[in-house]
């Protein structure tokens, strides 16, 4: 199983680049098989988008499908939580499979104490930033968090268009991870393409989450190997 441990402060030409499939854009007519032919093409984590409708407009999938989900893949399961309020329910994603739990800052008054339940579960710790939340928000609980994901699109629907203005966010977090020393993956979701990909790692992150880009293309370990060739050519981009 991949370690959500890699050298992040490593030196950016270093870095692992993990590979997320979003299973949001997967045929839900055949989850399991889908989630097998992840973990067969090469995938490092399965991202799993949770929506309630609520806090994002659209509704994808609770617990219950994580847990009937789990007995197919092996992978980190890299849970989302587009919900509001996300407290009462993060027990209930633990107990399912989520090895990964990420939530939104707006969606608790208490996002120290969010944190500190979800690590209490024994599960890694991740906070989600919109493309419209700032830095700010999470900086003062640095020592709480394993994951930051940026969001690249506005949260709800696969598919969308990558808003560019986030590689500035990108690259400023990526500098604030490295003046922690600490291991915290930096993760975009969005838009993320054969064409964005180089652009993101450039700016510093180093765990790419991609939906339409893996499994609407014919063949899922190719597509996660052309993701991973943008790794490559990291050292033709200039810093």
């Amino acid at each position: 199983m991949p370690s959500l441990n890699a050298p992040h402060s490593a030196p950016r030409s270093e870095r692992r680049v993990i590979i997320a499939p979003s299973l949001l854009a997967a045929d839900f007519a055949r989850l399991g098989a889908e989630v097998a032919a992840i973990e067969a093409a090469g995938a490092d984590w399965l991202h799993l988008d949770v929506m309630d409708g609520h806090f994002v407009p659209n509704i994808s999938f609770g617990p219950a499908i994580i847990k009937a989900l789990r007995k197919h893949c092996a992978l980190p399961f890299d849970v989302h939580l587009m919900i509001a309020p996300a407290d009462p329910y993060l027990a209930a994603f633990a107990e399912a499979g989520a090895d990964h739990i990420s939530v939104h800052p707006e969606s608790s008054p208490h996002l120290h104490r969010t944190l500190q339940t979800i690590r209490a579960l024994g599960k890694k710790a991740g906070v989600v930033l919109n493309p419209a939340t700032p830095i700010e928000s999470i900086a003062w609980a640095l020592d709480l968090i394993d994951i930051i994901m940026v969001m690249t699109v506005n949260p709800g629907f696969g598919g969308q268009t990558f808003i560019e203005s986030q590689l500035a966010k990108i690259a400023a977090l990526r500098a604030l991870i490295d003046s922690t020393g600490r291991p915290i993956a930096l993760q975009v979701d969005g838009g993320v393409t054969l064409e964005t990909a180089p652009r993101v790692l450039a700016a510093g992150a180093d765990t790419l989450v991609a939906g339409t880009a893996i499994f609407a293309a014919p063949d899922y370990a190719a597509a996660i190997a052309g993701l991973r060739r943008a790794e490559a050519g990291l050292l033709e981009i200039p810093a």
